[in-house]
């Protein structure tokens, strides 16, 4: 006897997954980047489009190069490559964290008022000035390019 679960169920069990799945990627990505240095030769990571096309560092350039050496404990070299470095990576964990139970039924928690403005307006400017102080050629300001 074959049983047949009507087409809202294998859309809820994906639904519920979907972050399994997801989380997994994020732990074989960061597998991936531990064991092949990016800056070493003879491994090809993607390059930068951005950084190809213009010759300028974007704001996630060296993100990769940052994961690989956090990965290591080398904090301060990562934050050489990228001062995001960790961040990113906590945003990651941290949205990931948020997004697991609530796809099994569990009550989304909104961000506060402050938090969601920081979000929406801060870090978007942090970000882009971070991406312009870094392809400035004055001495001081060259270590914020990877």
């Amino acid at each position: 006897m074959q049983v047949t679960l009507p087409a809202h169920s294998h859309r809820h069990i994906a639904h519920r997954m979907a972050p399994i799945a997801c989380g997994a990627g994020l732990v074989a990505s960061a597998a991936l980047v531990a064991t092949n240095n990016p800056s070493a030769g003879g491994f090809h990571f993607p390059t930068c489009p951005f950084h190809q096309m213009t010759g300028l560092w974007c704001p996630a350039c060296g993100l990769t190069r940052g994961t690989y050496q956090l990965l290591h404990g080398h904090v301060v070299t990562a934050l050489s490559f990228n001062v995001f470095t960790p961040l990113v990576l906590a945003g990651m964990m941290v949205a990931w964290l948020a997004w697991l139970p609530v796809t099994w039924g569990a009550t989304p928690r909104g961000l506060p008022a402050s938090m969601r403005r920081v979000l929406t307006t801060v870090a978007p400017s942090v970000v882009i000035a971070y991406g312009i102080l870094r392809n400035i050629p004055i001495g001081f300001l060259r270590p914020l390019a990877p």
